[in-house]
C-alpha cells in the first residue's frame, strides 16, 4: 500500500482551476521528483497534500487515511513536513528557535537538533544568531531542519536550490542523500530536472496542471522528458 496517494486531484485558486486530476503514489521510503515549468501547478500539489490550498475534487490519502477536509496542523501531526520555497523562516528568532519551531507536532523520531547541527555543522556555529543574518543557502538549511526536527514520515521540498549558489546547491544536495538514507518518503519540486530526476526513483511531469509524463527517473528518456516538460 502506497504512503501517499492522489487520486483524480482537482484543485482551483478560486473560479480559475490551477490541477486538472491529478493521481500520483509514493510509496514508504521513495523520492518522487515532480518537475514543470513555472506555473505548471507543482507548488499547489504540494499545497493541497498539506491542507493549505484543499483540493475541490479527488482524494488524498496518507497511510490509507483520507486528508481532504483535515486542518493543515492536523496533516502535519500524522507526519508531513513541508520545505516551502522562500523558506518562510521566522525573522525574529533565532537559528535554533526555528528549528525548535519544528518540533510542535510533538512527533517522536529520529531527528533532534544535535542530528541536524550534524548534518548542517554550520548551523550549530550560528544556532544564536538571527535566522535573517544567514546566507541564503543557511536559511534553506534551517529550512530543511526545522522540517526534520518534525520527525516526518513524507517531506514535501518546494525548489530547494533556487536563487542558490551552484557550491551550496551541492551542499544541500550531499545532505539530501544523508536523509534519504533514514527511509524518509520525499516528494522534491526542483526546477533542475537533470539534479531531480538523479536523486529521485520516480518523476511526474506538470503541464499547465495536468500530468504529461511519469515514470522511473533513470529509465525515461530525457528527450520524452523535455517534450513533456514544454508540451511539445
Amino acid at each position: 500500500m502506497a504512503l501517499l496517494a492522489l487520486d483524480t486531484v482537482a484543485v482551483y485558486h478560486g473560479d480559475l482551476q490551477a490541477v486538472f486530476d491529478v493521481s500520483l503514489q509514493v510509496d514508504a521510503g521513495q523520492a518522487l521528483a515532480l518537475i514543470g515549468a513555472n506555473g505548471a501547478g507543482k507548488t499547489t500539489l504540494l499545497r493541497a497534500i498539506t491542507g493549505l490550498t484543499p483540493p475541490r475534487r479527488g482524494s488524498i490519502r496518507f497511510d490509507d487515511r483520507d486528508l481532504v477536509g483535515l486542518p493543515p496542523e492536523r496533516i502535519a501531526a500524522l507526519g508531513i513536513a513541508m520545505v516551502p520555497e522562500g523558506r518562510l523562516l521566522f525573522p525574529a528568532l533565532s537559528v535554533e528557535e526555528n528549528l525548535l519551531m519544528g518540533t510542535l507536532t510533538r512527533r517522536v523520531g529520529p531527528w533532534s537538533l544535535q542530528r541536524v547541527y550534524e548534518l548542517f555543522p554550520a548551523l550549530s556555529e550560528m544556532r544564536d544568531r538571527s535566522a535573517m543574518r544567514l546566507s541564503g543557502g543557511q536559511q534553506q538549511m534551517v529550512a530543511i531542519g526545522r522540517a526534520l526536527m518534525a520527525n516526518p514520515r513524507l517531506l514535501l521540498c518546494d525548489e530547494l536550490s533556487l536563487g542558490l549558489a551552484p557550491m551550496v546547491v551541492e551542499e544541500i544536495y550531499r545532505a539530501f542523500a544523508r536523509i534519504r538514507g533514514d527511509g524518509l518518503a520525499i516528494v522534491l519540486v526542483e526546477q533542475d530536472v537533470a539534479r531531480a530526476c538523479a536523486v529521485s526513483d520516480v518523476m511526474l511531469c506538470l503541464l499547465k496542471g495536468r500530468v504529461t509524463l511519469t515514470g522511473a527517473s533513470a529509465q525515461v528518456p530525457r528527450e520524452r522528458i523535455a517534450a513533456a516538460y514544454f508540451g511539445e
